[in-house]
């Protein structure tokens, strides 16, 4: 299949709103919109950036197009066919409430955490639920970290007898684009920030997703964008290299964006892609514990990538459009997998 199969002609494409467009995801996320065949942007919602260009910004960007200061309702009362919510935690509900009342139909992905513990949302790890997000129209896009951690374990969660314990880094853009400690060049220089260290948001949204609980500790440090986790495992029966890896292959040997590596994977493998690299299986003497390895980039992956393919669903397209090209993909797209 051609890229310009996967076009559609202007009246066709579906316009979608980014609100929350200054963070590095919303950066990201409309890189993207920008160069896919079957979007186009209806507007970017940004209160600092408001006035200003676009394309000061992102590359290719239209010329007319510019930020705007617009309050929930107004930016309801806009139009568009899907919004994607890039903003802090806590700061979505009454841009969902308006969309709600003036656009019920619409298709909104929400990438903050507002909404990943929430019932009435659908929450969108397309390898894992591709089925369940298909023609959804309220979306909860899934943490940076917690998109690791979850598809690292998933095909090995019913071996396990004690919560798995994950060491992670992220570079400084998963603090965001406020200044604060955790994203203080001075403050990271040579140097690796341990923060939240019981109870962070991540923890309990993949515990609950997974339906296990799971022992997280968060770091930055000093590099801008990428994800490292190493988890560590306890099995009930004596398990083998061999035999884990075995499960990861026939749980992803079908999905272009999950990458399994014998080494374990550097975040510079993926990053810049949407793609998540899970390896370097390693088994203990006498077979009850083990480590495993994710890599992603948290902008992409574990943001506004794996929000397009949420979208992409939602709207009836291929999940990979506008992602990676058509000849990349090999095979058919996979089938549905439900857990």
């Amino acid at each position: 299949m051609e890229e310009e199969e996967l076009a559609v002609t202007e009246r066709e494409k579906r316009r979608v709103a980014v609100v929350g467009a200054r963070g590095h995801v919303g950066v990201e996320l409309l890189r993207i919109v920008l160069r896919h065949p079957c979007f186009e942007p209806a507007f970017a919602a940004s209160r600092s950036l408001a006035g200003q260009r676009v394309q000061d910004h992102v590359a290719g960007a239209p010329e007319d197009l510019l930020f705007e200061d617009l309050p929930a309702d107004e930016a309801a009362s806009r139009g568009a066919d899907a919004w994607i919510l890039a903003l802090p935690n806590g700061m979505s509900e009454s841009y969902v409430e308006a969309i709600s009342r003036r656009a019920p139909h619409a298709v909104i992905v929400d990438v903050s955490a507002d909404h990943r513990f929430d019932a009435q949302w659908q929450y969108g790890v397309p390898e894992l639920f591709r089925d369940r997000v298909q023609n959804s129209h309220r979306i909860a896009n899934p943490g940076c970290y917690a998109t690791g951690m979850q598809l690292a374990l998933w095909p090995i969660r019913g071996l396990l007898v004690a919560p798995p314990v994950i060491f992670g880094v992220s570079g400084y853009s998963g603090a965001g684009a406020t200044p604060s400690e955790r994203n203080d060049p001075d403050r990271l220089h040579d140097n690796l920030l341990a923060y939240q260290l019981v109870g962070h948001v991540h923890e309990r949204e993949v515990s609950r997703h997974l339906g296990m609980s799971v022992h997280f500790t968060p770091h930055v440090a000093q590099f801008f964008r990428g994800i490292s986790l190493t988890i560590a495992l306890t099995f009930g029966e004596e398990q083998s290299a061999a035999g884990l890896g075995r499960r990861y292959s026939e749980q992803y040997g079908g999905e272009p964006l999950v990458r399994i590596t014998a080494a374990p994977p550097e975040i510079r493998d993926v990053r810049g892609t949407p793609a998540i690299a899970i390896g370097g299986i390693a088994v203990a003497a006498g077979g009850r514990r083990g480590v495993v390895v994710a890599a992603l980039d948290n902008l992409l992956k574990g943001a506004a990538s794996q929000a397009i393919q949420n979208l992409n669903l939602a709207c009836g397209f291929d999940e990979l459009t506008g992602l990676i090209a058509p000849a990349a993909r090999g095979a058919e797209p996979p089938a549905a997998r439900r857990g």
